[in-house]
């Protein structure tokens, strides 16, 4: 009998629970405005504090009602000063990363999420870089709070955080191998050092009958 996955799929292979269901990704294009709400004064805002504004900022998207500025590597240093000191985001919340692999010379993400407690605003910064060069200046001196995001991100994804004071794993143990949320990371049959254990491949893990 073929094994089965969750909502009766079959014939998939996948027997890890969720059936061979696929996301599609879709890449979002550059909003024109107006973007709506205060995401037009932001961007007005920053336009007048940073004069490299057009040079800096690849693209602006809402999407979901979320504002993003899709940063250059070499300006994110420059653009977060400006946002922190003249625009008042005082406050980075997370540094998290994703993964694209289809993105041929940028399939690493890394996503800031901002928080101006002065003008009660939220965005996102997001910096794309590639695998053969995951080089990122760290933002610690701008945002200390950021200091064990950017190593949560450096330990998953493999970012590398340039100037940061001490970018060490902080999940995983200080030899592990690889990048444990990268989409080529295995899912399973990865041997674990404590206790000899082993984790089995998502074939072995459940029976379907």
């Amino acid at each position: 009998m073929s094994e089965k996955g969750m909502f009766g799929i079959q014939g998939s292979g996948d027997t890890s629970g969720f059936g061979g269901l696929v996301n599609t990704t879709v890449t979002v294009g550059s909003t024109e405005r107006p973007f709506g709400g205060y995401f037009d004064q932001v961007a007005d805002d920053l336009e007048r504090a940073y004069p490299l504004f057009s040079d800096a900022i690849e693209k602006v998207v809402v999407d979901r009602g979320e504002l993003t500025l899709f940063v250059k590597r070499d300006r994110l240093f420059d653009v977060a000063k400006v946002l922190r000191d003249q625009l008042r985001f005082e406050m980075c919340i997370s540094v998290s990363g994703a993964h694209y692999p289809s993105e041929v010379g940028r399939e690493l993400h890394s996503v800031y999420s901002l928080l101006s407690i002065t003008r009660n605003q939220r965005i996102r910064l997001e910096v794309c870089v590639s695998e053969k060069d995951p080089h990122l200046p760290s933002l610690v001196e701008v945002w200390a709070g950021t200091n064990w995001h950017e190593r949560e991100t450096y330990d998953m994804f493999g970012i590398i955080f340039d100037n940061h004071p001490g970018l060490t794993r902080i999940l995983m143990p200080d030899d592990w191998s690889g990048f444990p949320q990268r989409k080529d990371y295995p899912l399973g049959g990865i041997e674990i050092e404590y206790k000899g254990a082993t984790i089995p491949a998502p074939s072995e893990r459940r029976s379907y009958k």
